[in-house]
This record gives C-alpha cells, sequence and structure tokens, in this order.
C-alpha cells in the first residue's frame, strides 16, 4: 500500500495537540473510511471511550496498513499477520501516555499502556489502533478485577438473535445472585454483558463465579447454551466463554472497532434493545450520532465510579454447591496457561478416546 502524500493533520484533543499522520490512508476500503476519519470517530464517543478504558491496562490490537480483503491478524503461533496486539507501550510514546504492569500467566511482565484521557486513544488511533482491549482491573490494583465480563459467543449454526434469545436469562440469574449487567453488541455476532463487582476477589475467583454463572445458565437453557470448551463438544449453541475472565484474557471494550470490511463498533445498550437490534446497525458512521443521543451507557462501570460493584459471594456458593452436589469442578484453560490447581485434563475429548483405543 503506496504512502500517503497528504501532510498530517493536528488535533487539539481537549488542550493536547495530537498529530496524525497520513491522515487520508484509507482504513476500510469498502466503507471509504480514513485514518482521519477513525480518529474523528473516537472523538466524538470521547466521554464513553475514554470511560471504557480509563486507569485500565489496555492491549491495543493495531491495523496499521488497514482492513484490506485478505487481511490477518497475528497470533502466538504465527505472527506474520498484517496487524497485531501490542502489550507493551510502543517506542516513542508522548510522556503523557501511561503504563500499568501487568503480569501475564507465564510470570513475565509488561508496561501496558493505562489511558487516563483522551489524547491518548486519539494518538493510538493514529497508530493504527481500533480496537481497545481493557483488563477487567484498575492500574492502582493489577490483581483485583473489579468487573465480571460474560461473553455470549455465537458457535456455528447459530447467530447474535441466538445470543439475544439468551440474554434475558443470564440478566435473570444476576439478578438472582444480588448482581447487575450491562449488555453491548460485540461488534460482531456476539453480546457481552459486563457486571461491575467490588474488587475484593481474584481472577480464580471471578473465573470460576462466571463459570457457575454459565452452568446455571446451561441448566435453565439445556437446547440453548453450553460451556463445554472443546470446540467438538458444543454444537449449535451459545457458548458462555468463562476463559475470558482468565487473567490476560480480554474483551474488545465498548466503542472499540472491530475489523470487519463494515467498521462495526461494540455498541453499548439498554436491556429492552437486546431482541430488536442487530450487529450492523453501529458502525464508525451511525455511532457517533447514537452517543449524542443516549449517552454513555456504560457510564456506571467505569474505573472512577462512586457506586460500589456487586459482590460474587452469591456466585462463589453456587460454584461451590455444583461441586461437593455435582462433581462439577473446575474446567480447561486456555492452552497457553500452566496446569492450575484443580483443573481437569487439558485433553480434547476425541484425541483422548484416540490415545485411549490405540492402546
Amino acid at each position: 500500500m503506496a504512502p500517503s502524500s497528504t501532510p498530517p493533520v493536528e488535533l487539539d484533543v481537549r488542550g493536547r495537540t495530537v498529530r496524525v499522520t497520513s491522515p487520508d490512508r484509507v482504513v476500510f476500503p469498502s466503507r471509504g473510511l480514513t485514518k482521519l476519519d477513525v480518529v474523528e470517530y473516537f472523538l466524538a464517543v470521547g466521554d464513553g471511550i475514554l470511560g471504557a478504558l480509563l486507569d485500565r491496562p489496555t492491549t491495543l490490537e493495531r491495523w496499521p496498513k488497514g482492513v484490506f480483503e485478505g487481511a490477518r491478524l497475528s497470533t502466538r503461533t504465527d505472527s506474520s499477520g498484517d496487524a497485531f496486539y501490542q502489550k507493551r507501550i510502543p517506542r516513542g510514546a508522548p510522556d503523557y501516555v501511561q503504563t500499568a504492569t501487568i503480569a501475564f500467566p507465564s510470570g513475565r511482565t509488561a508496561d501496558e499502556v493505562s489511558p487516563t484521557e483522551l489524547a491518548v486513544v486519539a494518538w493510538a488511533a493514529n497508530l493504527g489502533t481500533l480496537t481497545f482491549h481493557p483488563w477487567p482491573v484498575c492500574s492502582d490494583d493489577v490483581e483485583a478485577p473489579d468487573q465480571l465480563r460474560i461473553d455470549l459467543d455465537p458457535q456455528p449454526g447459530t447467530d447474535y438473535d441466538d445470543a439475544a434469545r439468551v440474554a434475558p436469562e443470564l440478566r435473570a440469574v444476576l439478578t438472582e445472585l444480588g448482581l447487575e449487567g450491562w449488555p453491548k453488541t460485540s461488534g460482531g455476532r456476539g453480546l457481552h454483558v459486563f457486571v461491575p463487582i467490588a474488587p475484593r476477589w481474584t481472577f480464580v475467583d471471578a473465573r470460576r463465579a462466571t463459570i457457575a454463572i454459565g452452568r446455571e445458565l446451561e441448566r435453565r437453557l439445556p437446547d440453548q447454551v453450553t460451556t463445554k470448551w472443546w470446540k467438538e463438544e458444543r454444537g449449535e449453541k451459545i457458548f458462555v466463554d468463562y476463559n475470558q475472565m482468565a487473567r490476560d484474557r480480554t474483551i474488545a471494550s465498548a466503542y472499540s472497532i472491530r475489523a470487519n470490511a463494515r467498521a462495526t463498533v461494540s455498541a453499548p445498550l439498554h436491556w429492552d434493545e437486546v431482541p430488536d437490534v442487530a450487529p450492523d446497525d453501529f458502525d464508525v458512521t451511525t455511532m457517533p450520532a447514537r452517543f449524542a443521543d443516549v449517552g454513555d451507557l456504560f457510564a456506571p462501570l467505569r474505573a472512577d465510579r462512586t457506586v460500589p460493584g456487586g459482590s460474587l459471594e452469591a456466585a462463589l456458593e453456587l460454584s461451590r454447591r455444583d461441586e461437593a452436589e455435582h462433581g462439577l469442578g473446575d474446567l480447561p484453560y486456555p492452552p497457553e496457561y500452566p496446569k492450575m490447581p484443580g483443573e481437569p485434563k487439558r485433553v480434547q475429548p476425541s484425541r483422548e478416546r484416540r490415545d485411549t483405543n490405540e492402546n
């Protein structure tokens, strides 16, 4: 892709000057959206995107070449993609970009960007960041989650509408456990529900609570919901991806742009909107007007909120009952994790059966 010959644009972002280089570089060819359009989108939803990221260690999903046909995101096992996750602060960052030190499951650490002002978002967008992945912790205590993030993930054969049909029962489960959730589109086919909690539990506690919530949902909607980790066991159901609450696993923030041809965004919703909307309703071109109309529906989730989060005690008691009465203990962690205490065998069922038969 040829570099842009257009001179940089300087934007005043709440008193900071942010330089946008190659402002006319096309980021979303099918929509004709440029890098400057992307930066201006984030400024239009400024209070929302900043609230979602404020004082949270944040991984940057960068697409410096844009979202063109065939573009790929690098993975842990293949770094040859056109886009990548930036988990450490980029070199040459302005002095107003603050960081927080986080620890990976391997024990290694990294200084991640921890936004404190909107200029940081604009600066990151100039680097090609489309999706922001904040940790569910605050930078002053990175070991204590202050949010549960429940990912209703449609499996092949299902879509957003199926996730939307599950959402009311999830809300009911949360209410019974003394918790309150805020829904948003994932920007793709799924639905996310964020739940503010008091920051007094560990990542292990938060993950176990999420498993318990998922299992209760599965009991109530056995034909619609699964907590099975292995894809071969899930079927055409909505997967409650409990491992999104494992350390170093993050979910796209509210107002983030997703790397698809339409440039959809992750949109906070009122609960009564969930069954009536579609992910494509919310994109870079439509979200600013919605934000101006409804404001930041995720404001109660900000790190600097004054309302305390809910308690995990009831969810953890449900987890203990699952284990004592039904023999339902822990579930597998992601493959890059060290073996965790109490974790079952991390072996795909079909492979285990094959190995058993061969022996």
